[in-house]
């Protein structure tokens, strides 16, 4: 009897790990559309246009939503990127709009991300794309950041002629953020240059 019960038991436990190992797995799907590389290659080709930016972000209040009275975050030491407009990327992010999620993400082919600029902001966020043709872009960055709490952790106990006394020190944590801030910019015009605030 003890020793079904403990095989039981076993077999429980395997259930319960197998079943959060599959809650957990994403599915991760790709537009099902032909990547022109030609196309991309060309979009990326040297000319006169600039693109000037700038990253940040704002910290999230309680309720998920970007606080306006707030502080920027900037982008310090981020990787922006730079992806040409094409059909493929159209489907790419027609596809992310409507199916990405918790469970959900959606990729490019390698072959597709190879063709992108990437630059490197400055301590306050700014970048710089130069030797852009004319033409319709997307710009990417991730923005991580830590935002700082503080908590009353108890730290003992006293006695004295009224009773017991607790006793709490206060104690900082962090929690750290990623903030997806993206955009499409157009170079109109060769030898233009664009401004663009990446929030």
């Amino acid at each position: 009897m003890y020793f079904m019960r403990r095989i039981v038991m076993l077999f429980v436990l395997i259930l319960s790990v197998l079943a959060s190992n599959a809650q957990k797995k994403k599915n991760i799907i790709y537009p099902e559309v032909y990547f022109d590389s030609t196309q991309a290659k060309k979009a990326l080709g040297i000319g006169k246009g600039t693109i000037e930016g700038r990253a940040y972000t704002k910290p999230r209040n309680g309720y998920g939503f970007k606080a306006p009275l707030a502080n920027k975050i900037y982008a310090s030491n981020s990787t922006v990127i730079l992806l040409p407009v094409t059909p493929y990327f159209d489907a790419w992010y027609a596809l992310r709009k409507k199916k990405e999620g918790k469970k959900t993400t959606v990729y490019m082919s390698d072959e597709a991300y190879r063709w992108r600029l990437e630059a490197r902001t400055d301590e306050e966020g700014r970048f710089t794309f130069d030797k852009m043709l004319p033409g319709r872009y997307f710009l990417q960055v991730i923005i991580g950041y830590s935002t700082r709490y503080t908590q009353n952790v108890y730290s003992g106990s006293g006695y004295n002629s009224y009773g017991r006394t607790d006793y709490y020190t206060p104690q900082d944590y962090y929690v750290d953020h990623s903030e997806r801030a993206e955009d499409f910019v157009d170079v109109k015009e060769d030898g233009e240059i664009v401004k663009v605030k990446l929030h």
